[in-house]
């Protein structure tokens, strides 16, 4: 029989955290009552969903950060990915770390709250504020859970116009976002191409391809199989699927990355060890690391808003609602856009980004485009890649030239 070595006795570390118990209150506290500003929707306010129903009453969680000029014309909305929320520039309220796009936001950052009014809200389906599967059902005074009604990245526009709307701005600077983000920019360029002036799509699609439909149905399906899930009724009961959707993130997140930087990154390095502990423990850094990313994850995500928010990209499809036609989506308009994407994004990769531009190109579209060279993958729009600053920086200040901006926004 083999036996362990006293250096492979170190403690063990679990494959994702135990099940915790989630009070009531802890859960309500960011999905009901947020801790930023919010608009609320009532129910002579419905937002007509794509599954045919009226969602009402409803709310919609929202961080603004710098001052909207006298007429209304620097405002940039800010379209988070599938994991964020609206705490882009600002410290998480959940778990106290930096905003999620504080390379790209912030003042001598290319969205710089000193020149631009930026918005980002917490899409229709969250679990931040915005009314979703883990908010409480007026009808029945419980959450949600899949009584929810299914959502597409259409009907988080829809709720993010009506949310532009109570603000009384007319007509978008920019619209900006990446991946699910990035979706939701061409999704406003589509249906609201008279009130975006410029466009920033990044490391996303028109539409979701088999590939990753795949991967979400691994996700989904690991939430699903744990037992702590109950059919989506966990929040009744005061607990919540960690390990499922733990499993969940570890598998989307190696998405997220390439190959390469996993190896620049971690290698074949052991983990606070010299020698194997011939067990299933975290010998290697990369376990380690994806383990930490699966754990954290829980602390601050609803498992029901992750399979709902998978769906909606995966139904996304632009062309589809055309006909067919993609280019019929950009038809006439004025909007001007800058498309982005990384030689490493895997997950959307070149090719897709370049099927958008011949799209727009054949619409008479105002398009810039660029593929920038990296090795961090998808995730490298969340990072500190200065060439896509650079790129960004540029656009919006021909953008804002052309609108008749000052460097202060006035």
């Amino acid at each position: 029989m083999t036996g362990l070595t006293s250096k492979s006795k170190a403690a063990k570390s679990k494959l994702v955290s135990p099940r915790r118990t989630i009070q009531p209150e802890e859960r309500s506290h960011e999905v009901d009552h947020p801790s930023s500003q919010l608009a609320m929707f009532g129910p002579d306010q419905p937002l007509r969903l794509d599954c045919g129903v009226d969602l009402a009453p409803f709310q919609i969680a929202y961080q603004t950060y710098g001052e909207l000029n006298a007429d209304k014309s620097n405002a940039i909305l800010v379209c988070h990915a599938l994991t964020g929320d609206q705490h882009v520039a600002n410290p998480h309220p959940v778990t106290g770390k930096p905003g999620w796009w504080e390379t790209l936001v912030g003042p001598g950052r290319p969205l710089d709250p000193s020149r631009y009014f930026i918005i980002c809200s917490n899409v229709i389906g969250g679990c931040m504020g915005s009314t979703g599967p883990a908010s409480l059902n007026p009808a029945t005074g419980k959450a949600f859970g899949l009584d929810f009604p299914i959502i597409t990245i259409p009907d988080m526009v829809r709720a993010q116009a009506m949310l532009i709307d109570k603000l009384g701005i007319d007509t978008l600077f920019a619209v900006v976002g990446g991946s699910m983000g990035g979706m939701q920019v061409l999704q406003w360029t589509a249906a609201y191409a008279q009130r975006v002036f410029s466009a920033l799509p990044i490391a996303c699609a028109t539409r979701h391809s088999a590939q990753n439909i795949a991967f979400h149905e691994l996700g989904r399906q690991a939430v699903m199989a744990d037992p702590d899930w109950d059919h989506g009724r966990y929040a009744d009961k005061g607990i919540h699927p960690h390990r499922g959707l733990a499993v969940a993130r570890m598998a989307a997140h190696i998405t997220y990355l390439s190959d390469a930087a996993l190896h620049r990154k971690f290698g074949r390095r052991m983990q606070d060890r010299e020698l194997p502990t011939f067990s299933f423990d975290a010998d290697f850094q990369v376990e380690s690391y994806l383990r930490y990313q699966g754990s954290s994850f829980v602390e601050r995500f609803d498992a029901n808003s992750y399979l709902y928010l998978t769906r909606a990209m995966d139904y996304f499809d632009i062309a589809a609602d055309h006909d067919g036609a993609l280019a019929q989506a950009f038809r006439g308009t004025k909007t001007r856009f800058c498309v982005v994407s990384f030689t490493s994004d895997w997950l959307f990769p070149t090719a897709e980004s370049r099927a958008l531009v011949h799209a727009l190109n054949a619409s008479n579209a105002r398009v810039s485009f660029a593929e920038i060279e990296t090795d961090k993958g998808h995730d490298a729009f969340l990072l500190d890649v200065p060439e896509f600053f650079d790129i960004a920086s540029a656009f919006l200040d021909s953008a804002g030239h052309a609108r008749g901006l000052t460097a202060q926004g006035e």
